[in-house]
Parts: C-alpha cells; structure tokens; sequence
C-alpha cells in the first residue's frame, strides 16, 4: 500500500459482504502505480477498495446492475480521477475502456456469478432463502424468471435445468413446474423453491437446499452469464497489453469449465482451427497467456469457515503475452448451445 494513503471507507454497501479470496486476487493481480485496471464486476466493491488502496493505479468499474453502479459512484466520489464506473456488461469493456480514452489496460479481475448483495435483497428474486418475486435479472431489462416458468414449454424447462444446472431430475422438476403453472402462476421464489422439494425431497443433514440447481438454472440462462463469460475472457484477452494480468475467480462447475478452457487454449500453441472456424495462421494460435497458476486456488478453510458462500470459489489467472488474440468460439470453450 503506498505511504500517505488511507484505506477507502465502505460505499455503503451490505455489511455483510465480504470479498472473496480477496488476498490471492490482489497477489495475482499485482496491480501498481500508473496501472489501468479494470473490475468488470464491481458488485459491493470489495476488489476495487482493495485495489485503489494497493497502488496508486486508475480502476475502471464495470456492473449491469444499477445499484452496484451506485455503489461504485459513491466510491469514485472518494478517490477523484482514480475511480471510472460505469453501467455495462464486462464483455464491452473494450468499448467501455474506449469511451474513456484507454485502448488497453494493465490488469482485468472477474468475480462471477450472483453477488451477497444480489443474494441478500429478496426483491432481486435470486435467492430462494428470503421469499421474494421471481426475478432474478441482473439488469432492468428483459423477461424475469417469472416469465419462463410461466410460459416455455416442459421439454424446453428441462432442457434449461438439466443444461445450466447439471440437475438429472429435470424433467420431473419441469413437469411439476407445468403443472402447478396451469393451477396460477408461479410469481414467488418460495413458490418456485416449494416445487422443486416436491420433487427431489429434503433430508434433515442435507448441506444444499433441493431448489439450489434449479435457481442457478434459470439465472444462467435468464441473464445469458455463460456467453457473458467467454465473450468477456476474449475480450480481456485483447484488452490487455503485454504483461497485463487476468485474474477470475469462479463459483460453479460450468464457469470454471469455460475459465479452465480458455487458460489452457491460450497458454499453449493451439490448432490452426477448428470445425468451428476457418484456418488461421501459426501466428494467430501462439499462446497469449502464460498461466500464473497451473492448478485453481482454492480458498483456505480459514475463510470458508470465516464466510461459507467462498467455499465453492476457484481462482484462474495468467499473465498476457505478446501473442495476437484468439478468435471467439463460443463451442470450443464449452458454451452450451441453449442460448438466454
């Protein structure tokens, strides 16, 4: 931390957010004086407090939703000129940067999936823990949960929860679904979370709730995240200049799937093409990443008993090369076909 510079008071975010593996991303990162760093998911800011207080560096914060947008406001009023934030996907952070004069950057941090904050306001309806409206958009814009569950069809249902929540009951989850459907509409996440215990049961000692796949299902799907992903790892990838760091940490098998995809075709010299894309030259498939962990990290039991929603959370990072980008194949990178 630079000598003279305090550390950066709370935004005013939920108390009980709590960054995770936030030591092991900074050491990643590695983020100095000068840098441009990006944050393409600010979340409560927790990363990027930590961030502009390790160096004297600018931080780009990107987040659709509009209340992490505030929070990184009030954040940037605090740090004058440091601080950029603005309401976007990560996955146009080229463009985001752009509009602000940066045509590269020196260091890009992904926190994935649904954030504490997201998690603990029931009127989100991401959480099946506090009864709210069926919701689940990260954004204002688009259809809701609600809209799903109340008019795709059966097969479609299944196909979403099997694909995006690894769940093998799929078909009677969604078969219970279409059923209570035709009796009223599902409008309430304790609705949705009663049908799909219906189905599977609950057991006194069992860790995960029933309705934890499903959830993650339609939230996948409804928010389009595992397109966000691999379109925003490609567009780390030709964001970053040379040395530039990429740092994202996980919370589920389908992203560290597509993270542990992209880290390893990018960090070896890769076919000329594929059935996906036209042949390119050598040139285009040298590696453009060397990794900086060969293996995931993990967060220590410490902090799992510390914050338990870290226990699930890997860390991927490499360092960008001199090497041109990749093309973008959504397939190749594991991206189911069904598209949000």
């Amino acid at each position: 931390m630079m000598a003279g510079r305090g550390s950066l008071a709370a935004t005013g975010g939920p108390a009980r957010h709590i960054p995770v593996m936030l030591s092991e991303v900074l050491a990643a990162l590695q983020p100095k004086d000068g840098d441009i760093i990006v944050d393409g998911t600010f979340g409560a800011g927790g990363y990027a407090k930590a961030i502009l207080d390790a160096a004297d560096c600018k931080l780009i914060a990107i987040d659709r939703d509009a209340e992490a947008f505030r929070l990184a406001g009030e954040l940037a009023a605090q740090v004058p000129g440091r601080l950029i934030a603005m309401l976007g996907r990560y996955s146009e952070m080229e463009a985001i940067a752009g509009s602000e004069g940066f045509t590269s950057a020196d260091g890009v941090t992904l926190d994935l999936g649904v954030s504490s904050m997201q998690l603990d306001q029931a009127e989100r309806g991401f959480s099946f823990a506090k009864d709210g409206p069926l919701d689940m958009r990260m954004g204002p814009e688009g259809p809701t949960a609600a809209d799903l569950v109340n008019t795709l069809g059966e097969a479609e249902l299944a196909d979403i929860i099997y694909v995006f929540g690894e769940e093998r009951r799929s078909r009677a989850i969604a078969k219970a679904i279409v059923a209570r459907r035709a009796e009223a509409p599902i409008t309430r996440t304790g609705e949705l979370a009663d049908i799909v215990t219906g189905v599977l049961g609950r057991k006194r000692d069992q860790a995960k709730h029933p309705a934890t796949r499903t959830f993650q299902a339609l939230r996948l799907y409804l928010n389009a995240e595992l397109d966000e992903l691999a379109e925003g790892l490609c567009a780390a990838e030709r964001l970053l200049k040379a040395g530039g760091r990429l740092v994202v940490v996980t919370f589920h098998s389908l992203e560290d799937r597509i993270a542990k995809r992209f880290f390893a075709s990018r960090s070896s010299a890769g076919p000329k093409g594929s059935r996906h894309l036209p042949d390119v030259g050598d040139e285009e498939f040298a590696p453009s990443f060397q990794l900086i962990n060969r293996r995931p990290l993990e967060p220590s039991n410490d902090e799992i008993r510390g914050n338990p929603r870290a226990r699930s959370a890997r860390l991927r990072a490499g360092r960008r090369t001199e090497a041109p980008a990749h093309p973008l194949d959504l397939a190749a990178l594991g991206v189911p076909g069904l598209r949000g």
